[in-house]
Order: structure tokens, then sequence, then C-alpha cells
């Protein structure tokens, strides 16, 4: 069907909320013209576009419309669904001005909702309700609140793709069954969400099981420019690298972003760590305390996040360096530049962040990326041509999560007191994530809980345990699906001094004696671990070490990687034919959209190993270097592919060694380190794996803390340990 035009969709509305559009905005988005008609036609719906395309307005305004042209019915009758609480503070504002002038109630309801608040929502419940997924856990079991729910009539869900693709996904999409259990109805399901690949599978996520949805995705390339910088040092940078302690790359690459952050009027600067943002905004801070730089990022108080996004909204501010703690929609004022420090290493992400730039109508959304070495340079062009041809990384949804599942029953039976195990299963399997589920895995789960004195079961009948104090504790202290992440003070050895904190998931990867990581600038060795605390020795040498920030990287993609090798064997070939590497640097240039010198400058690793003989490593060639202690693999097999051989190869050495080996991996090498091995051993292993590749998986997986890591999580989840136990003493 074409598209609408602009006056025939806003006729479509109700004439107050019409005339409020007139009086807000100038024209209709095109993700509004394709919407406003499908939710007025009462269709499910997931709207697929860039931040700032009026996603909001676009469900809502279609929805006030029939709440004022229809008859009014008490209680909540609109459901907002958000990740975070920080997008509640944004989207009230916005509902409001809305809500007021058309004489709607609204409010928003999440863990830090006071008593006051509560009791008036209870006593007068809104007609729209902004809330997050845990939120709506709490509300679902509530006596009086429930009442209010069984005029529900649309549920919206906000950056859809961040809540499909985890455990708080799985929790909501039986949440949602619930609340349909209680409406007695099918009501309309409205997903928003950022530009991801394969959105069919979201589509059916936010529907559930036997029923339809559309999809309107608007293309995000012909809106978007990004350009790929690997700048040079020059003589003014290797001056003010003297002057600030650091390298003359690192200068220029301070230099490109103060200028472009200076020619413009409000930029994001994206990193991909915590660590990585307070450092360069140190380096922005040593060179001028006076920058007009600031920081954002999840470990930053709220009360610095909220002043930080409202100095960057009135102009105190010209730019912040931030983390994905910006890449939702929170409002920091209209941006017309966003800058990604380093590879954004995942399309979805360099599009989701781009589009946090040109705002509005016609106006351009403006990236520009920094790659900090050939690995990087190569990885963001590769990044960067796949993010405008549109190829983007596939949502994987979690099924079957036994966890949020136990957690659900649960929340039956405190809504209901004794519930049918068939019809248990018939409600949770009109939930996306649950569709497969089997009659026997869920008796499992339930015979689990009644071992946990959290159920009762008799005669294929659920119910409330006698002491039901055991079934709310469990119900309320699990309402979070987020995995609770203990912390690890890091001690020397030397003179008992507390050095630095690390995370559990660091921890889970690479806490054993031996391990060699950087903490606080300078390099450590691990001795041994005791209960919360681990204690450390200072190295002199940083070979090998590990950063400790290392965690929170973001997975290169394996069709990523693959694409940088091929870069690397077309460049390789191309020379060994005879071509003049100038001509095939423009050739790859013109495809890829940068500058020719870029590809020179990030190529030039396989110019030199062709002069010294050595073998190019590619999508199409492994290449196993010995170096020292080490034996280094060089595979462009990415983040997750690269991290599974790594842990294959280490533990079969390690079980016929009898000693352990030190490991570490990037998208594109693994490095593993050892006075015990050679390349003709890691290559004789890797021969040995393929041919009994199942059971040497199995047991490097067993045997891994990562895995300890993940059962631990959903041991927790599921009443088997304390929610204080400790990794390390498991």
């Amino acid at each position: 069907m074409s598209l609408l035009d602009e006056e025939t969709v806003l006729g479509m509305l109700a004439k107050p909320v019409e005339a409020l559009f007139r009086e807000r905005f100038k024209h209709l988005t095109e993700p509004q013209r394709e919407a406003i008609p499908k939710i007025l036609a009462g269709r499910n719906l997931l709207l697929m576009a860039p931040t700032g395309t009026g996603k909001t307005e676009a469900a809502l305004l279609p929805i006030l419309s029939k709440l004022l042209v229809e008859a009014r019915s008490p209680g909540i009758k609109v459901i907002y669904i958000t990740p975070l609480r920080a997008l509640n503070r944004d989207l009230l504002e916005r509902i409001e001005w809305w809500a007021q002038r058309l004489d709607l109630r609204t409010a928003v309801r999440h863990g830090d909702t006071g008593p006051r608040e509560r009791r008036i929502q209870t006593l007068e419940p809104p007609d729209i309700l902004i809330t997050t997924p845990e939120t709506l856990q709490v509300i679902l079991t509530g006596r009086v609140l429930r009442g209010h729910l069984r005029n529900v009539r649309w549920v919206i869900i906000d950056e859809i793709h961040e809540l499909a693709t985890d455990k708080r996904g799985a929790q909501l999409s039986v949440g949602l069954e619930r609340l349909t259990r209680i409406t007695e109805r099918d009501f309309q399901r409205i997903g928003l969400s950022a530009t991801i690949g394969e959105p069919e599978s979201i589509a059916e996520f936010l529907a559930g099981v036997g029923r339809s949805c559309e999809i309107v995705k608007v293309p995000v390339a012909r809106s978007m420019s990004i350009t790929v910088l690997y700048p040079d040092p020059d003589e003014e940078d290797v001056v003010l690298a003297e002057s600030i302690g650091v390298y003359p790359d690192v200068a220029a690459r301070l230099r490109v972003i103060r200028e472009l952050v200076e020619s413009h009027n409000s930029t994001l600067i994206f990193t991909n760590t915590r660590p990585l943002a307070e450092i360069l905004t140190n380096r922005f801070r040593v060179w001028d305390e006076q920058v007009r730089i600031g920081i954002h990022h999840g470990s930053l108080s709220k009360t610095t996040r909220i002043s930080t996004e409202e100095a960057l909204k009135t102009g105190k501010l010209a730019g912040i360096v931030c983390t994905s703690s910006l890449e939702l929609g929170i409002d920091v004022g209209r941006i017309d530049l966003v800058i990604q420090y380093n590879s954004p290493r995942e399309v979805t992400r360099l599009i989701q962040r781009v589009g946090r730039s040109g705002h509005g109508v016609g106006r351009t959304a403006k990236g520009v990326v920094i790659a900090i070495d050939s690995d990087d340079a190569l990885e963001a062009m590769v990044i960067a041509r796949r993010a405008m041809l549109e190829l983007l990384e596939k949502p994987e949804i979690p099924m079957k999560c036994y966890d949020a599942l136990m957690h659900q029953i649960a929340g039956l039976l405190i809504e209901y007191g004794r519930i049918g195990i068939s019809e248990i299963l018939e409600i949770v399997r009109r939930a996306y994530n649950y569709r497969d589920l089997g009659l026997e895995e869920l008796r499992q789960v339930i015979e689990h809980m009644r071992s946990l004195g959290i159920a009762d079961l008799r005669d294929n009948q659920v119910a409330k345990p006698r002491n039901s104090r055991t079934l709310y504790d469990y119900y309320f202290n699990n309402l979070s699906m987020i995995p609770e992440e203990r912390q690890y003070v890091v001690i020397d050895e030397s003179g008992g001094e507390p050095v630095g904190i690390l995370d559990e998931e660091f921890v889970a990867e690479y806490g054993e004696p031996g391990t060699r990581f950087i903490l606080m600038g300078r390099a450590w060795e691990i001795h041994h671990v005791s209960g919360d605390r681990i204690y450390v020795a200072p190295l002199e040498d940083y070979e090998g070490a590990i950063p400790s920030w290392v965690g929170e990287e973001i997975p290169v993609p394996y069709e990523v990687a693959m694409e940088v090798g091929a870069l690397r064997r077309e460049y390789r070939d191309r020379i060994l034919a005879g071509e003049p590497k100038d001509l095939i640097a423009r050739d790859i240039a013109r495809r890829y959209g940068v500058d020719a010198q870029i590809v020179l400058k990030a190529l030039r690793e396989v110019e030199a190993h062709l002069r010294r003989g050595i073998p190019v490593p590619t999508d199409r060639d492994i290449v196993i270097e010995e170096a020292g202690e080490y034996v280094i693999l060089h595979i462009h097999g990415g983040l997750k592919v690269n991290r599974t051989i790594q842990r294959l190869i280490s533990h079969h050495l390690s079980e016929k060694l009898g000693a352990p080996i030190r490991a570490q991996q990037d998208p594109y090498r693994i490095a593993l380190r050892s006075s015990l091995i050679s390349g003709d051993a890691v290559f004789k292993a890797m021969q040995e794996i393929l041919q009994n590749f199942d059971e040497i998986l199995r047991r490097s997986i067993e045997g891994s803390t990562l895995f300890k890591r993940r059962l631990v999580h959903v041991a927790r989840k599921m009443g088997v340990i304390e929610h204080e136990a400790s990794l390390v003493d498991l």
C-alpha cells in the first residue's frame, strides 16, 4: 500500500489531537505517516525507525484519538513500558504535554515511586501509565491495581529490541499473557524499535503466539552520513603529546575530536567502555581545564547524569563523552554530530548511536568514527559500509528460560492462589519465548518450586504453599532478571592496600592465579582469590596484561571479522598479482566510502608481511605464530568464535599437560601463554579437537568459570543459592 499523504493521515486523527499536532510540529515524519493509520485500524504493530523520528508520537497520537472519541471506561487504558527509569522522566514530560491538553491523566510507576504517589495511583488510576517491565510484575499481583488493569486496551513497548534479546523480555512476554488473562480480551500491542536485522522475530515476540503483527520499517541509510577517520599526527600533535603526556597518535585523535566538537553545536562522543570514557574525558581536561566536554555513563550518580544532560541541552557543554547510557532515547536536546571513538563493533550499534543526531524532518544523522589502529580502521570501514547497506545483525531472543518461567509461575500463584498445570502451560505457551515449552519441562520447574517450599502440587493443581511467605519473598526479591554482578576488591599483597575493583564478569573469565591484568593504569598479576578479595602483585612488564574493562567490550560479529579478513586477502592477492598499491587502495576506498590514505595506512601491515615473507592472516588463512612464551593464532573469527576456539584449545592443552594455559583473545587473534607449548603442539591440539569435538567442547564448557558464572546467575534467580553467594566460593 502506498504511503498516504500528510493531510489524509492528520485528518484521520481526532480534531483536538490534530490541532495540537499542528501547534507542536510542522510535518509528520515518515514513520508517523505509515504507522498512524495502521494503529487506528487496531493492528498490532512493530515500528522500526531511527531515534528521533517521532516513534513515540506515532504510537501515541492514534491512541489518544481513540480515547477521545470512544466511551471512556474507568481504570488504566494505556500501559507504556520502557526499559530504563531514565526514559520514564523524559517520556512523562512528552506524554503529559498531550494528556493535559486533552484532559487525560498520566503517571509514572517504578521502583523509586514514593508511597504517596503509589496511593494516589491506586485511588485514582491514570488513563496512561508509564512503567518498567519489573514494576509491571508488581502491578499484576496488586489486588486493587489488578482491578484497574481490566480495561487496558493498548500496551506500548519502547526500545523493544533491548528487552527482547535478554531474560527481561522472556519475563515480560509471559507478563503480557498474564495481563491478557486479566483483561479477558486481547489488547493492541505496539513495539517501538531501533533499526535491527530480521525484525520478524521481534514482531513475533511482541504479538505472542497466534496473533498477527505488522511491521513498519523506515530505511536509515538515505538519512545518514558516516565518515571514518584514522588520524595521522602532525608537528602540532607532537608538541601537544609532550605537554599532556600521551603518544602523538593519541594527541592527533584528541585534536580531531576537539576540532569536530568546536565546529558543531552539540556532540555526543561514544566510547565502548566506561574506563575509556573516563580516560578520554580526563585527557581533554589535562589539555584544557575549561574544555566544554562532560562525561556520562552508568556508574555515575543519577544527579550527575541529569546535570550533564541538562548542561548539553542548555549549551553549557558542547559535547559529552558517553557509553551506551545515552544510546537509548534519553533527551539531551538536539544533537548535530555523533563521534564514535574506536570501532563501534556492531552495525546496529553504529546506526543507533549515529541516529541520536540530526533529529527532525529532512535532517541527516551525521556520524564520525575515529579509528585507533589497523584492525580498528578496517573494522570501522566494514561496519560503516554494512550500515549504509543495512546489513544488520539478527537479534537473538532467549527461549525457554527456566528462571524467568519459575518467576512467572510464582506470580500466577500470587494472583490466583491455585491454578492447573494445563492452564499454566496454555498461558506461557502463548508467549513467544515459551512457544515450544513441553509439559514435562514445565512439571520439572514446578517440582523444583515445590522442593523449595515456593509451591504445593496436588492432582495436577499448583497452589500457594502453606507458608505463603516463602512464595512472596521469592517473587518480590526476584523481580529483576538482570544478573546481579558482585564486585571484588583488588589488594596489593606487598602492602595490603586496596588498588581497585573488579567486576564479577572479569573475575569469572580471568580470575585465576597467574593472570596478568591492567587496573588503575598499572599491570598486576593475580596470586590468589579469597572470598570477595583478589590478592595481586605489581608488574613492571605490561606484556600479556588484559585490560580490566575487557568484560564491557562489545563482541565483534563473525561476519564483520570475516569481511576484514577478506579485505586483507584482496589487498594481498592484488599486490602479488602486480597491481599498484595506490590503485588497489583507491578501488577499496571507493567501495567503502573512505579516503585512499586510510586504506593504505590500515593495510600497510599486509605489505610488511609480504616484504618479510610472512603469511598474511585472512578470512581463509589461519596463521600460527610463535613469540617467546606465546603462541598466537591469527583467526578472523570475531570475538565469540575466537573465545570459543580459545577455550577449546587451552582446556584441551591444559588437560594434556597437567598445567594451566594462560589465554586471551580478540576478534582477530588468540594468544596462548605457556613455556610448555609450541606452534606445532597447538596445531596438533586443533586436529585432536576436531576428531572428538562434542566431548572436548562439553568438558571445556563445564570446566570454565564463565559457565559457573552463568550457573550462579540462574541458581540465584531460582532460589538454589543466596543472592549474596560468591562465585569464587562455589
